[in-house]
């Protein structure tokens, strides 16, 4: 009889399923942990771009830290593992062949010496050495039977006549566990089993020693690499975050009128695209601006000039028809209806000329804010007193009192257009209102509202009404106005300050509020 087949062969080694309390080996590894990520996406949008770059050379420098130290723990552990396993394994076959079992076998002091003969030569690390024969059972330590050998190992022992083995953990410490089964040598190429089969059950308490090592070690060792690399973290997010600063600077110029700034371009990458692209845009730009600005001047200059060059000839065109309505009595009737509409059409060009020339210093910046300390319902009353609208189309609402440092002639330009344009586009009776409202922050307003009982402002005129030129009802193509009047009352009230608003009325009817500052003093345009 002699010992199992002198083959090593390391590849036959068996590790079957476990129970839970002794399944393969189990090392007392920390765990990553994994905590909640609500709200994080929120909290990394209220981070500022070298923070994101920060984390994501960190994030980078982590995952390649993390996966050199895990793939180089794997390895190194498996190696340790692997060459305590191998060392064992074979020594434990080398000693079984070489000791001779007398069968049938019989339990007792001698067979329990005898395996204590094979425990004293375990290596790497002391064994004990178990025997299971039929119904016997020793072994070479106190108790005749292991704890640690499981129901998978003594199948697999039975079923491979080459021997198995397992590594597993009991109670917090890992085993490795062989057998060996006895066999006869029937022939060159058959072995009969004899029934005997060999434990050793070997503690790894110190590759475990060895395997925790390595962890602390890759984690010493990824932490110092992980702060190290926030430097070059650092270095890397100002070298991009520099141009962005400089982009980010020039828009702001432009953004505030400076239109020649320019970013100096450094090198051949992205971001020097970029700047280079910044720069182009930013030229054309320029180009675009100053070709508008002085096709506006060149626009502006031509109303100036024309509006004063009309005034001379529309002074005695003026000065013409006033004689010539004079006698228009006296004329047939298809001469003296020519002589009015001559008449009138002229005192809507001498309308018109006058506004293009108010708005034409609006324009130039050239209008002048002339305030004075007035009494605001007597400077409306005026208003209406002047124009003879102090019939019961016009109703109000002026409490004395109200004083504010105003521009009489302006105010009355307002007033004047409002009252006007109520009268003429909406339904009468039109409602004028007066009052002061506090402001919180900043000074009490002045709040003169216009309202009439037509029918509103169409929804799509609204956002228009203020434009020159633009009229509301396209049928009014030649109406008495000049298109320019609400533009002018709009230029007036910003000159003093304030805001105009126009609305409907929930019961119908358009609304003009005009809100001016109280206790502003005025300032030239």
């Amino acid at each position: 009889m002699r010992g199992p087949a002198a083959r090593q062969d390391r590849g036959r080694g068996r590790q079957p399923p476990l129970r839970p309390d002794t399944a393969g080996l189990r090392l007392p590894l920390r765990a990553p942990v994994s905590g909640g990520r609500g709200g994080d996406r929120a909290r990394v949008r209220a981070f500022g771009l070298r923070t994101r770059l920060l984390l994501a050379f960190m994030l980078v420098a982590a995952v390649s830290a993390g996966t050199t130290a895990a793939l180089t723990y794997r390895e190194a552990r498996n190696s340790l593992l692997e060459t305590a396993q191998d060392t064992a394994v074979t020594s434990f076959r080398d000693h079984v062949q070489q000791t001779a079992f007398a069968l049938p076998m019989q339990g007792g002091p001698d067979l329990e010496a005898l395996l204590r003969d094979i425990a004293r030569k375990g290596k790497p690390h002391p064994w004990v050495v178990f025997a299971e024969y039929g119904s016997i059972r020793a072994s070479s330590g106190e108790n005749p039977v292991s704890t640690v050998i499981t129901p998978e190992l003594r199948r697999a022992a039975r079923a491979d006549p080459h021997g198995s083995f397992e590594r597993v953990v009991k109670d917090g410490v890992p085993y490795l566990t062989i057998a060996m089964p006895m066999v006869f040598k029937a022939s060159p190429y058959s072995e009969l089993p004899s029934g005997l089969v060999l434990y050793a059950v070997m503690r790894m308490t110190d590759e475990q020693v060895n395997v925790d090592a390595l962890l602390i070690a890759g984690r010493d060792g990824a932490l110092p690499g992980l702060a190290v690399s926030l430097i070059p973290g650092l270095i890397a997010a100002r070298s991009v975050l520099r141009p962005v600063r400089k982009l980010r600077e020039a828009a702001q110029n432009m953004g505030s009128g400076r239109l020649d700034t320019r970013i100096p371009v450094r090198g051949s990458d992205e971001l020097a695209d970029l700047a280079h692209t910044f720069n182009e845009s930013a030229g054309q730009l320029e180009h675009s601006v100053r070709e508008l600005r002085e096709a506006e001047e060149r626009a502006r200059r031509f109303a100036s000039d024309v509006s004063h060059e009309l005034r001379t000839p529309l002074a005695g065109m003026l000065a013409v028809t006033e004689v010539l309505d004079e006698d228009a009595d006296g004329l047939d009737a298809d001469t003296a209806r020519a002589v009015r509409l001559v008449s009138a059409e002229t005192g809507k060009l001498a309308v018109l000329v006058e506004d293009l020339m108010e708005i034409s210093r609006f324009d130039a910046r050239a209008a002048e804010l002339n305030a004075d300390e007035v009494d605001v319902a007597e400077a409306i009353r005026k208003t209406l007193d002047n124009r003879h609208w102090t019939d019961d189309r016009i109703r109000t609402q002026l409490p004395d009192g109200i004083r504010a440092r105003l521009d009489p002639r302006r105010f009355d330009v307002v007033m004047a257009n409002l009252v006007g344009n109520a009268l003429r586009h909406g339904g009468a009776p039109v409602t004028v209102c007066l009052r002061t409202e506090a402001r919180s922050p900043g000074p009490p307003v002045l709040i003169t509202e216009v309202a009439d009982s037509g029918p509103g402002i169409r929804p799509e005129a609204l956002p228009h009404i203020f434009d020159r030129f633009y009229k509301a009802d396209a049928a009014r193509t030649r109406s008495a106005g000049s298109g320019l009047g609400l533009a002018i009352t709009l230029e007036n009230v910003k000159l003093h300050g304030g805001t105009i608003h126009a609305g409907n009325r929930p019961g119908g009817g358009a609304v003009f509020a005009v809100e001016i500052p109280l206790h502003v003093e005025g300032t030239g345009g």
